[in-house]
C-alpha cells in the first residue's frame, strides 16, 4: 500500500494486476531509499545549523 499511499500508483492498478509484485518492489526499496535521503539531509542540516 505504501506505493499507493505515495501517489506513485492507483489502488485499481495494485488489484487489478497491472502492477505486478516487481514493480511493488521496486517502488518500495525507492520510497526506502527516498526516506534515507531525506533523513540524511535532516541530519546534515542540524549538525550544521550553526
Amino acid at each position: 500500500m505504501r506505493p499507493v499511499d505515495a501517489g506513485y500508483i492507483s489502488y485499481d492498478k495494485l488489484i487489478d494486476g497491472t502492477v505486478d509484485l516487481a514493480d511493488v518492489a521496486r517502488m518500495n526499496d525507492w520510497l526506502d531509499l527516498k526516506a534515507d535521503n531525506e533523513a540524511r539531509i535532516r541530519r546534515w542540516e542540524q549538525e550544521n545549523e550553526r
